[in-house]
């Protein structure tokens, strides 16, 4: 049975803290395959992302591949929620990926920040039924978590101009874009 990691986001873009996140549960073996998934329709954000849904796709891509080989080929993007229309609930989407992985373990991934809002995720006893929660432990924040060294990194930085903590070839896809024009 392999654990197959889910890790979902705005992804607003991708930047350095995200792939710090994914390169820490790869080597730390705590899931055998990742698939990253940036959101559709992010219910619980206070703001609507900036970028569009297939630019944040093609950021994830791109960052993935800026990766060491070693975890690049252990993490895949999956479009599922951007893909659907309305909502997009984590509940859909790990019964969806569930459906090509049903004998491995699913294990969500989420910041310190998703967890403390779990009680508001849709059919949230049916999603502890169905996975394992890999709470990651965030700069800033306290209570229960994985400590992989999380970088403090703010997306809404990046948007600002105010830094640039993404990989190269996503600040080259932003800049040749202009996603963040301010």
């Amino acid at each position: 049975m392999a654990r197959i990691g889910i890790y979902g986001g705005t992804f607003d873009p991708i930047h350095v803290g995200h792939l710090h996140v994914i390169t820490q549960v790869i080597e730390k073996n705590l899931v055998d395959q990742l698939i990253i998934v940036p959101a559709g329709q992010p219910l619980l954000r206070k703001n609507s992302p900036v970028a569009s849904a297939q630019d944040r796709r093609q950021m994830c891509q791109l960052a993935l591949k800026d990766l060491k080989p070693e975890v690049s080929t252990k993490t895949t993007v999956n479009p599922i929620e951007i893909l659907r229309t309305g909502p997009s609930y984590a509940i859909d989407t790990v019964e969806a990926i569930k459906q090509t992985y049903p004998d491995d373990q699913i294990v969500l991934i989420i910041g310190q920040d998703a967890a403390e809002k779990l009680d508001q995720w849709h059919r949230i006893r049916d999603l502890r039924l169905l996975v394992e929660f890999l709470t990651i432990k965030r700069p800033g924040f306290s209570g229960e978590g994985t400590d992989i060294g999380a970088i403090d990194v703010a997306a809404t930085s990046i948007r600002q101009g105010i830094s640039t903590d993404v990989s190269s070839s996503v600040a080259t896809f932003i800049r040749e874009n202009n996603l963040y024009d301010n």
